[in-house]
C-alpha cells in the first residue's frame, strides 16, 4: 500500500521517490520529538533508548528497506570493539579503519554518475558518529590533565550499553542527514538535562518552529529554482555555445541554488533537535537561552559574508567541527599546521566518496582558503588598502567581492556535483580553467604586492613573528 502511495506522491511533486521519502522522514522527526516530550521525557533511560532506537530504525526501513542491515552491522561491530578492546588506541584505530572501509566499500559498489539517495547517505553520517564515539570512549580512560576542554566535555566516564549506542546512533533528529553530536550530549538529553526548565520538557517549540519555517523557505526556493539550473545543463552543447560571461554567471547562480538542497535539510533537521531538547546550548552572554548546539548552518552569515572562509564556517558546521576535533587537532603531533590542514581536507574528500570530483573540490578549497588568508593579511597590513576598505567606497567593493566570492565558490562545486573526470573537465575547459588561473595568479602576485603596499617595518615584524 505504501509503495503505490509514495509513487503517486513522487509523481505529483515531480521529485524522485527516494528524495520524497527522505524529506518526509526528516519532517517525521517533529512528531517523533513531540511524542518524546509528551510521553517519554520522564521515562527511565532504557525506555527512552528503546523509543529512539525503534523510531530511528523505522525511518531507516522506510527509506532503505532491508539495506538498514548495513548501519545495524556497523553499530554492533562498534559496540563489540569497545567492549572487547577496551579504552585503547587499538580501539580507535580499529574503529576508524572498519567504519571508513565499510563506507568506502559501499561507495564503490553502489556508485553511479548521478547523485543517488541510498543507504550510503546516512552511513557517512553514522561513520563519523561511531568513529567519534571511539575517540570519546578512549578519552574517558585518559588523565584529565592530558585532555583539552572540548575532549573533557565529550569523554565517556562509563561504558555505554548496546541499547544506549543504538538509541544514540538511530536518534531520529540526526540519523539521516545529521547533525553530528556526541554520546555525552545524547546522555544528557535522556537524563532530561537539556532543558531551560529543570524537570520539564524544554520551552523549545517556538525556536524549533523558527528553524522549521526557515528550512521550509529554503526548500521552496530550491524547488522553484533548481529546475532552471540543472547540473545536466553543463554537459549540453547549448551551454558550450553561450558567451564566456554567461557560463560564468550560470555557475554563480547554480551554486547559490544547489546549496539550498543541503541548507533546507540541515535547518529542518536542526529544528527537530531543538524541539527534542538536544539543541539546547545553555545560557548566552546576555543570559538568554541558546538553542544552537546542533546548528549545522548559520544562514545569515552564509547569505551575507563576502569571504570564502565565512561561507565554509557557516556551512555544514557540525561536520567541520567533527573533522577539526578528531582529525586536525589530533594531528598536532605532526608539528605542521599546513600538513594537518591538508590531511583533514583529504579525509573530507574521501569521506564524501570515491569520485575524483571530491578530491578536486577540496584541493581547490585548500588553495582558495590560503590565498584568501594571504589577501586578508595584505589588506590588514597595508595602510592604503585598510583606508580603502574603510572608505565610503566599501559598498561597491562589497558587491564586487560578493560577485567574485560566489563565482569562485561555485567553481569547486562543479566537480563536487558532477563527480567524474570527463564531466568536470569539460566544464572547466569551457571556461578556460579561470578559477585555477585566478587563484594561482593571486598566489604569485600577493607577495610582490606586499613589498609595494606594506611598509618595510610591518613586513619585518611579521617575518619575526
Amino acid at each position: 500500500m505504501a509503495a503505490p502511495l509514495m509513487e503517486k506522491l513522487s509523481e505529483s511533486l515531480g521529485s524522485p521517490e527516494p528524495a520524497v521519502r527522505l524529506i518526509l522522514s526528516v519532517l517525521v522527526g517533529y512528531p517523533c520529538a513531540l511524542l518524546y516530550r509528551q510521553f517519554f521525557f520522564h521515562q527511565p533511560p532504557t525506555v527512552i533508548h528503546l523509543y529512539h532506537a525503534i523510531s530511528g530504525l523505522s525511518l531507516a526501513a522506510f527509506n532503505f528497506g532491508t539495506q538498514l542491515y548495513h548501519s545495524a552491522l556497523c553499530v554492533l561491530v562498534q559496540f563489540l570493539m569497545m567492549r572487547l578492546m577496551g579504552r585503547t588506541i587499538t580501539t580507535v584505530l580499529s574503529s576508524f579503519i572498519f567504519q571508513m572501509a565499510y563506507l568506502l566499500s559501499g561507495y564503490y559498489y553502489t556508485a553511479t554518475e548521478e547523485y543517488d539517495i541510498k543507504w550510503t547517505m546516512p552511513q557517512c553520517v553514522l561513520a563519523l558518529k561511531l568513529i567519534g564515539l571511539s575517540f570519546d570512549y578512549y578519552d574517558g580512560g585518559q588523565e584529565p590533565s592530558k585532555l583539552n576542554e572540548e575532549q573533557k566535555r565529550s569523554a565517556l566516564a562509563n561504558v555505554p550499553s548496546l541499547l544506549e549506542v543504538i538509541g544514540f546512533s538511530y536518534f531520529y533528529g540526526g540519523f539521516l542527514v545529521g547533525p553530528q553530536f556526541t554520546l555525552r550530549s545524547y546522555q544528557r538529553l535522556v537524563k532530561g538535562e537539556l532543558t531551560d526548565c529543570p524537570g520539564q520538557p524544554p520551552n523549545s517549540v517556538i525556536p524549533a518552529m523558527k528553524r522549521f519555517s526557515l528550512g521550509l523557505l529554503c526548500l521552496v526556493i530550491y524547488a522553484i529554482f533548481s529546475p532552471h539550473y540543472p547540473d545536466s545543463y553543463y554537459l549540453t552543447d547549448e551551454y558550450d555555445a553561450q558567451p564566456f560571461w554567461y557560463r560564468c554567471v550560470f555557475i554563480l547562480l547554480w551554486a547559490k541554488v544547489i546549496l539550498y538542497k543541503y541548507v533546507s535539510c540541515w535547518v529542518i533537521a536542526e529544528g527537530v533537535c531543538i524541539l527534542s531538547g538536544l539543541g539546547y546550548n545553555g545560557l548566552g552572554q546576555n543570559g538568554e537561552h541558546q538553542w544552537d548546539a546542533c546548528a549545522n548552518m548559520k544562514v545569515w552569515t552564509f547569505e551575507t559574508t563576502p569571504l570564502f572562509t565565512g561561507t565554509i564556517a557557516s556551512f555544514n558546521i557540525n561536520t567541520n567541527a567533527w573533522v577539526a576535533r578528531h582529525v586536525f587537532k589530533r594531528l598536532k603531533f605532526l608539528g605542521n599546521k599546513l600538513l594537518s590542514q591538508v590531511t583533514a581536507l583529504a579525509f573530507l574528500a574521501i569521506w564524501h566518496g570515491t569520485h575524483s570530483g571530491y578530491l578536486l573540490c577540496f584541493s581547490m578549497e585548500f588553495i582558495i582558503v590560503n590565498v584568501e588568508r594571504q589577501a586578508q593579511a595584505l589588506v590588514r597590513d597595508s595602510p592604503l588598502l585598510t583606508r580603502l576598505a574603510n572608505s565610503p567606497l566599501y559598498p561597491l567593493i562589497y558587491l564586487v567581492q560578493q560577485f567574485i566570492h560566489w563565482l569562485f565558490m561555485g567553481y569547486p562545486l562543479v566537480p563536487f556535483c558532477l563527480f567524474t573526470y570527463d564531466k568536470w573537465l569539460r566544464v572547466y575547459s569551457s571556461i578556460y580553467f579561470c578559477g585555477h588561473i585566478f587563484f594561482f595568479t593571486l598566489y604569485l602576485v600577493i607577495p610582490y604586492l606586499r613589498k609595494v603596499l606594506v611598509p618595510r617595518k610591518e613586513r619585518s615584524e611579521k617575518k619575526e613573528d
